[in-house]
């Protein structure tokens, strides 16, 4: 028994071999190699042998394997998603705390998991990372062209990255924190050293009591944990963070549960894909989450 698809615009230009462990994910990859190698899989009615075959939108695939064992989209409940801005090709969230961006388990919760509920459609996928309990604005691809030309924008560090954070003690009114970072992926943690990669953080002080900073924090490189290290670097660590924080300074702030950290901004520049046009030279704002805007108000901190 075969099977007939038409090719759609979120796999164009992908190669065949990867489009259909995405396509079919209930057809293992060696089922899935051997069909290629023996010439069962067919684009536009030719046989095709090499999976490294790119196919285009539009084109006809034929595969040797049965409609039924196509995973079709799930909805699924785990709970809302706060839109910022929704578009035909990009969606921008405000990400809560205590959630994951990718889930860690299948069909787990997560903030894509959500997306697909809610959309009704696999399709959709984060283009960067917040971390769990960080929250802000978060730019989601709606389709494959969007996505590429999302990734092709944060990997050439052309999307402004704003957050804001509360950290411990007066910062000085503006620094440049240009200290290299290298993560230790097994204990998942990151430290400043010579043997990282380059890793570049704008902070500025918007406002200050002495014993609290509220601090503007612009990512000129985008590092795993970068605000946060670099934060506790220079001696003034944020707030709630268990991590890379200051023990007594967290334990004299007994409301605050996890860092205060939020990705207040992404600004996006006026030259992009067609596919980015209904973003372009847009800048878009994540609300405060209500404890970091509580303890703000409470510390009488200006924005």
């Amino acid at each position: 028994m075969s099977y007939s698809l038409t090719v759609s615009r979120d796999d164009d230009g992908r190669r065949l071999d990867r489009a259909l462990r995405s396509l079919f994910k209930s057809v293992t990859l060696g089922e899935i190699m051997k069909a290629i190698r023996k010439g069962a899989i067919r684009i536009n009615g030719v046989r095709v042998k090499d999976g490294a075959t790119h196919i285009s939108a539009g084109d006809e695939l034929i595969v040797p394997w049965a409609k039924d064992e196509v995973i079709l989209p799930k909805r699924m409940g785990w709970g809302k998603i706060h839109v910022i801005f929704q578009g035909e090709n990009v969606l921008i969230l405000n990400k809560p705390a205590n959630i994951l961006v990718q889930p860690d388990t299948p069909e787990g919760d997560s903030i894509i998991t959500r997306v697909w509920g809610v959309l009704g459609t696999r399709t959709p996928a984060a283009v960067h990372r917040l971390d769990r309990n960080t929250t802000g604005a978060l730019a989601v691809a709606l389709h494959g062209d969007s996505l590429r030309a999302l990734e092709e924008l944060f990997k050439a560090r052309r999307v402004r990255k704003i957050y804001l954070a509360v950290v411990n003690g007066k910062l000085p009114e503006e620094i440049i924190v240009d200290n290299p970072l290298l993560k230790d992926a097994e204990n998942n943690t990151v430290k400043v050293s010579a043997d990282g990669v380059r890793a570049v953080t704008k902070i500025t002080c918007l406002d200050s009591d002495g014993e609290y900073s509220l601090a503007r924090i612009e990512l000129l490189t985008g590092r795993t944990h970068q605000a946060r290290v670099h934060s506790a670097h220079i001696g003034h660590p944020i707030i709630g963070d268990r991590k890379y924080g200051d023990f007594h300074a967290n334990r004299a702030a007994k409301s605050v549960s996890r860092p205060l950290l939020h990705a207040y901004e992404l600004a996006f520049p006026d030259d992009v894909d067609e596919s980015l046009a209904e973003i372009a030279g847009k800048s878009f704002i994540a609300e405060l989450p209500s404890d970091m805007k509580e303890f703000i108000q409470a510390r009488r901190l200006k924005l």
